[in-house]
């Protein structure tokens, strides 16, 4: 098997479990989206940790935490867990279907930020792709006479995350076990107020029985491996191909909340996702054209 297939075959099942993900969520949706949250942080540190330290790679956290970009760690955290818990949410009060439309929209708030961050210039095709966003977002807040709020505040969020890791040398292992080392304290104080019925009611999950406590400690490998399958993949793979394969994790979403979550989908949520859909072949056709070129242009080199 090549290296390439094998980087291939990493982002799809990274995309597959990021998109199967809701499934685990909503068979915790009895317990408070905080409470899981709190529990994936802590989780994720244990998962990161060990990891690096098998590496020998540990002490590089200590030193992104002393070094001057801190506070972009930090705030990546913010937006991160701030995902996450809008994610963990939106599957429990079954607005699934909304989720998946975010993680279909990220991918063109990203197109933005970066011209307007990193002075990236747009072809034709990206603006395209961005208007056709825009209107589908139109089409739903008209059509449901109410803005798609979690579609937007996802792909915000997981948009802006993506903007600061750019701005951090860090490679992606270490800077999110820095992440959720720099949100543990909160969490874990979090944790401690349930468990004490400080916060909360009924007491933490943890503990009360084997079925919550296990799902609740695998939420730190549902975090951390598929980052470690994407980390194998780009190493490997075409940034092209990551991005079009990465679509399976919001297809996925939309089947799942469709079909097994039995979510209504309204007539103006097919026009959206059509728009969106179409928005997502223009700029990954686009994309790849691009690519070929460079590369038909450095071999010519």
């Amino acid at each position: 098997m090549s290296e390439a297939l094998k980087g291939v075959l990493a982002i799809a099942l990274a995309s597959s479990v990021w998109g199967l993900s809701g499934l685990y969520y909503k068979a915790l949706a009895h317990v408070p989206a905080l409470e899981i949250l709190a529990h994936r942080t802590i989780w994720s540190v244990v998962f990161f940790f060990a990891l690096l330290a098998w590496q020998g790679r540990l002490s590089l956290v200590p030193r992104l935490l002393a070094s001057k970009e801190i506070r972009l760690v930090f705030l990546a955290a913010l937006m991160i867990s701030a995902n996450w818990f809008i994610f963990i949410h939106s599957i429990q009060i079954g607005m699934a279907v909304e989720a998946s439309l975010g993680y279909f929209i990220f991918p063109l708030v990203a197109v933005l930020l970066g011209a307007v961050g990193f002075g990236e210039r747009l072809g034709r095709a990206q603006w395209v792709t961005v208007l056709l966003a825009f209107v589908a977002v139109l089409v739903l807040t008209i059509g449901l006479g109410a803005a798609p709020w979690i579609a937007l505040v996802i792909a915000g969020t997981f948009g802006a995350y993506g903007f600061i890791k750019r701005r951090i040398p860090s490679g992606p292992v270490v800077s999110v076990a820095t992440e959720v080392s720099l949100l543990a304290p909160l969490a874990l104080a979090w944790l401690v107020g349930v468990h004490a019925g400080y916060v909360g009611a009924g007491g933490g999950a943890f503990g009360r029985g084997w079925h919550d406590t296990v799902l609740l400690i695998f939420s730190g490998i549902i975090t951390g491996g598929p980052l470690m399958l994407m980390s194998y993949a780009t190493k490997r793979v075409r940034l092209a191909t990551v991005g079009l394969i990465q679509y399976i994790n919001p297809s996925l979403q939309f089947l799942v909340a469709t079909f097994i979550f039995v979510e209504p989908v309204t007539l103006w949520h097919v026009v959206a996702f059509a728009l969106i859909w179409t928005g997502l072949a223009i700029y990954s056709i686009s994309a790849l054209k691009e690519e070929n070129r460079r590369s038909a242009v450095v071999v010519g080199a």
